[in-house]
């Protein structure tokens, strides 16, 4: 039996684009595709997804075990996310324990997770304009999941009275974006 050759990638998935390749919804004219990014082999699938305003590190495969191990055996995965106001210890505390968020209409308690407030990250400009300072203070969080939920870090913020004005994934096991800019894509070596 012929042994295939799997092909393994990190985007930098910018901001704006859908993390699929194609679609069947017939009003995504407008919508962007990885697929315009780079000329991916066929067969390539996007390892988990990020949603269309987010941005940051993406796993992209032909390998379905891979994508599978990445999406369910807890790796942990770090977002930097910029939130509306100045975000309080007890909010800190409150996303460190697990909060109540909503999935599919039913009532969800996250994970422990690790939460912290951070500098303001080393990140290329994003391509549409975040707010700026005269609309109110923002500051940046750094929360580290091993769970992937339906725009959970979104969620999660919104929960403890700081919504996010800006997310990107920076990290997913040892696999980083630092020196990456929107759009560059690298192959990389299975790390699981």
């Amino acid at each position: 039996m012929e042994r295939t050759t799997n092909s393994y990638f990190k985007l930098f998935k910018p901001y704006g684009y859908v993390s699929q390749f194609i679609t069947n919804d017939k009003n995504a004219k407008r919508k962007r595709f990885l697929g315009e990014l780079f000329p991916f082999p066929e067969g390539t699938m996007a390892v988990g997804r990020l949603d269309e305003p987010s941005e940051g590190l993406l796993f992209l495969t032909t390998d379905g075990v891979f994508s599978n191990q990445i999406c369910s055996t807890g790796v942990q995965k770090e977002y930097y996310a910029q939130v509306d106001g100045r975000i309080t210890d007890e909010a800190i505390a409150a996303l460190t324990a697990g909060v109540q968020i909503s999935i599919e209409g039913a009532t969800y308690t996250t994970l422990p997770c690790i939460a912290q407030t951070i500098e303001i990250p080393d990140l290329p400009e994003r391509a549409k304009k975040i707010r700026d300072e005269r609309h109110g203070p923002t500051s940046w969080i750094s929360i580290t999941l091993t769970e992937g939920k339906f725009r959970q870090v979104r969620k999660m913020t919104a929960a403890v009275g700081f919504p996010t004005l800006r997310l990107v994934r920076f990290r997913i096991g040892t696999e980083t974006i630092a020196g990456m800019n929107p759009g560059d894509v690298q192959p990389i070596h299975p790390i699981y």
